[in-house]
C-alpha cells in the first residue's frame, strides 16, 4: 500500500530536518575549513609543504571538533527528561524527537569513527611525503600531538568495537566500562592540540606569500628578469610578454623580512568545553542525588526467569513510561542498569517497583543476593521473601517515549516479551485514576512464547478489565494476549483469569487487519503507536504506521527498543 505522506511527515519529517541541518553544518565546516589551509595566505608555505593531506586532515579535524561535541548532549538523561515534561516543551512533535537523542549519539559516533580514520590516514599521507621512517616513527611516538593521536586512536578502537551488537548482548559489562573510557578520550583531544606543530605565518604585510627576497638574488647574482624565466611559469598579465616588461612595472611583491610563524591557539577546548562541563555538572547531580539508598519492600520471584522489586524512597518522583538505573555495590562497584518501572509513585502511595529479566552476569548475581535458593514451584506461584536485603542504589527516574501514550485520544500499545514493562507503569496509573489523563481508548497487544509470561501482570490486566466495565466504560480499554507457541496453554485455565482467557489468542497478530480495524473504528484521528519488543516487530509496525488508509487516519510511531 501507498504511503501517506501526513503519517509520513508527523513521524518522519522533523528527524530527517534534523538530520539535515546536522549534516549541512558538517559539510560547511568541513569546506570552510578546507579552503582556509588551502587558499589562506597565512597557511601558504606549510600547504607547500604537505599539500593537500593538510586540508583534509585540518577539515576533518574540524568535524570532529564538532562532533565531540554534539555527542554528549544526548547523554544529559536528566536535562532530556525535564524538557519532555509538557510543561517545558508544549509541542508533542518536539518532545518526540527527542526520542531520536540515541540514535543521534550513534550519529555522531559513527561521524568520529570516520573522520578519524580519514584525518589519521591524510596524516599518514601528509608526513610520508616529507620524513623517512624512522622519523615518522619518532614524530609518532615522542611528541605530544603524535603519541596522543596513537592513544586516542587506540581508546577509539576498543570504544568501537564494544559497542557492536554482539558484544552488548553477550557482555554488556564490556560495553560499559569501555564506554566509559570517554573521559580518558576527551583528555587526550584537550592535550593533543598542546604540542603547537602546526604554525601558520604572522607577518604578511611584510612577507606576502610567494614574494621576491632580494638579497637572496642579489647574493646569487640573479637578476630579477632572469629569477621570473625561472620561477614563474604562468602566463603574464595581457600587455606584458617579457619579464623585464612586467618587472619594470612593478609587478613583483617584495619580501622586506624573512617569513615569521606561530603556532595555533588550541581550539578543541571552545568545542568541548561546554558541553563536557554541562555533562560533568549533570552527572554530579544524579550522584548527590542517588547516593541515599532506597528500602525495599518486597521481592517477588515470577514465572519465566523474572523478579519484580518493589521499593520506596523519600521525595522520589516518576511519571508513568519512565525508567531508573539499578546500583548495587555487592554485585558491582561500577556497573549500573537501566529497567523500566512497572509502578509509579501516586499521591496516596509511595511504593514504586521494576521487574527483571534474568539475563547476564549482573542480573544472575543480583538475584541470588536478593532470593537465596527456594524450593517452591515459581512456575506456579509467585515466591515473596521477606530477609535483610543488601544497599540498592537508584538513578532517575529518566524520560522515555512512553510518557506520550497517555497524551493521545487514541493508543496502541504492542509489546513482545519482557518489553511488556514500559506499559505495566501505565496500566498501573489508569488503575488508579484515568480521568486526568487525555487518552479515552487504549489497545493494548502483549506478544509472549510461554504461556506463563502473562502471568507477570495477569492480575493487573484483570483487574483494570473489570473496573472500566463496573464503570460503564468496556471499550476503555482493548486487551488482545498472543500467544506464538502452544505448548501448555491449559495452565492459564481458570476462574481467576477468566477475562483473559477470553483474550487469547493462537499465533502471531494479522497486524495489517488490525491496523485497518483501528483505522475505521477511529476516523479522522490521530491514533499514538507504541512499540517495545524485537526488532523485527518495531520495524513492521513503523512501516504499518506510515502507510496509507482510506479512513483519514493518521499513526504516529513511538518506540523502545531492548537488545
Amino acid at each position: 500500500m501507498a504511503v501517506s505522506w501526513r503519517s509520513w511527515l508527523a513521524n518522519e519529517g522533523v528527524k530527517h530536518l534534523c538530520l539535515f541541518i546536522w549534516l549541512s553544518m558538517n559539510v560547511l565546516l568541513f569546506w570552510k575549513t578546507f579552503l582556509l589551509y588551502n587558499q589562506g595566505p597565512e597557511y601558504h608555505y606549510l600547504h607547500q609543504m604537505l599539500g593537500l593531506g593538510l586540508c583534509l586532515s585540518r577539515a576533518s579535524a574540524s568535524v570532529l571538533n564538532l562532533n565531540c561535541s554534539l555527542i554528549l548532549l544526548p547523554m544529559c538523561r536528566t536535562l532530556l527528561a525535564y524538557l519532555r515534561g509538557s510543561q517545558k516543551v508544549p509541542s508533542r512533535r518536539t518532545r518526540r524527537l527527542l526520542d531520536k537523542s540515541r540514535t543521534f549519539h550513534i550519529t555522531c559516533g559513527v561521524t568520529i569513527c570516520i573522520f578519524s580514520g580519514e584525518k589519521n590516514y591524510t596524516f599518514k599521507c601528509k608526513h610520508s611525503r616529507h620524513t623517512q621512517n624512522d622519523q615518522r616513527k619518532k614524530l609518532l611516538f615522542t611528541t605530544v600531538p603524535g603519541l596522543t593521536g596513537v592513544c586516542m586512536v587506540v581508546v577509539l578502537f576498543l570504544m568501537i568495537t564494544a559497542s557492536t551488537y554482539a558484544i552488548r548482548v553477550s557482555n554488556y559489562d564490556i560495553f560499559w566500562y569501555t564506554h566509559n573510557l570517554f573521559f580518558v578520550f576527551y583528555m587526550l583531544l584537550t592535550l593533543h592540540v598542546s604540542g603547537g606543530l602546526l604554525k601558520y605565518q604572522t607577518n604578511l604585510d611584510t612577507h606576502p606569500p610567494g614574494c621576491i627576497s632580494l638579497n637572496r638574488t642579489s647574493s646569487q647574482n640573479i637578476s630579477l628578469p632572469e629569477y621570473f624565466s625561472e620561477h614563474f611559469h604562468e602566463p603574464f598579465p595581457e600587455g606584458f610578454s617579457k619579464p623585464a616588461e612586467f618587472t619594470q612595472h612593478k609587478f613583483v611583491k617584495i619580501c622586506m623580512e624573512e617569513p615569521r610563524f606561530q603556532a595555533n591557539f588550541p581550539q578543541t577546548w571552545l568545542w568541548i568545553s561546554g558541553p563536557l562541563c554541562l555533562y560533568c555538572a549533570e552527572r554530579l547531580y544524579r550522584y548527590i542525588r542517588s547516593n541515599k539508598p532506597v528500602t525495599i519492600i518486597s521481592v517477588i520471584s515470577h514465572p519465566s526467569d523474572v523478579m519484580e522489586i518493589r521499593m520506596v524512597k523519600e521525595n522520589f518522583k516518576a511519571r508513568p513510561g519512565q525508567y531508573i538505573t539499578l546500583h548495587c555495590p555487592s554485585v558491582s562497584a561500577l556497573e549500573n542498569h537501566p529497567f523500566t518501572l512497572t509502578m509509579c509513585p501516586t499521591e496516596t502511595k509511595a511504593t514504586f517497583g521494576v521487574h527483571l529479566k534474568i539475563v547476564g552476569d549482573w542480573t544472575e548475581r543480583f538475584r541470588d543476593l536478593l532470593l537465596p535458593p527456594s524450593s517452591q514451584d515459581s512456575e506456579i506461584l509467585p515466591f515473596i521473601q521477606s530477609r535483610n536485603y543488601p544497599k540498592l542504589y537508584i538513578d532517575g527516574p529518566f524520560g522515555s517515549p512512553f510518557e506520550e501514550s497517555l497524551n493521545y485520544e487514541v493508543s496502541l500499545c504492542v509489546a513482545g516479551g519482557i518489553g511488556v514493562t514500559p506499559f505495566a507503569s501505565i496500566l498501573n496509573t489508569l488503575l488508579d485514576d484515568w480521568k486526568p489523563y487525555k487518552l479515552r481508548r487504549l489497545y493494548f497487544i502483549w506478544v509472549c512464547r510461554d504461556i506463563q509470561s502473562f502471568r507477570w501482570f495477569a492480575d493487573l490486566l484483570c483487574m483494570l478489565h473489570n473496573k472500566f466495565w463496573q464503570e460503564n466504560r468496556p471499550d476503555y480499554v482493548n486487551i488482545q494476549l498472543y500467544l506464538s507457541q502452544t505448548d501448555g496453554i491449559q495452565k492459564i485455565i481458570g476462574e481467576k483469569y477468566h477475562a483473559l482467557n477470553s483474550r487469547l489468542f493462537i499465533g502471531r497478530p494479522r497486524w495489517k487487519l488490525l491496523f485497518d480495524e483501528i483505522a475505521k473504528y477511529n476516523r479522522g484521528k490521530t491514533v499514538g503507536v507504541f512499540c517495545c519488543g524485537p526488532n523485527s516487530l518495531s520495524k513492521t509496525l513503523h512501516k504499518l504506521s506510515n502507510q496509507k488508509n482510506s479512513y483519514e487516519t493518521r499513526f504516529e510511531y513511538n518506540k523502545e527498543s531492548f537488545s
